[in-house]
């Protein structure tokens, strides 16, 4: 497995906002449309978020990549959304329980 965790900074709107619009138009389709096998966005506090992608492999990863850049331009575009960080590597250790696979849809 791999891993690609980013980093986010929202210079304008707010990131509950994002995080809806998000839940709402990309989580459903992004782990079809990138070949990912769990997708995680995580409000980290004072207008910062990060996702969490997990892939079978690293070349499954790396061909994300033109997707995910066209999910940030719309997400740039509506809220000032920058990437501040990226940080990918091989997974090493890895468990989950049952409620890994539930749905989590945002609510306000």
């Amino acid at each position: 497995m791999y891993a690609i965790v980013r980093h986010y900074n929202a210079s304008s709107g707010s990131i509950e906002e994002m995080v809806e619009q998000v839940d709402r138009e990309f989580a459903d389709r992004i782990p079809e449309q990138v070949g990912s096998i769990l997708y995680t966005a995580v409000h980290t506090g004072d207008g910062t978020a990060m996702t969490i992608t997990m892939f079978a492999d690293t070349a499954t990863a790396n061909r994300s990549e033109q997707t995910v850049a066209q999910v940030q331009q719309a997400l740039a575009a509506r809220f000032g959304v920058s990437e501040t960080a990226v940080h990918r590597g091989e997974v090493l250790v890895s468990r989950a329980s049952q409620a890994v696979a539930e749905t989590v849809r945002f609510t306000r």
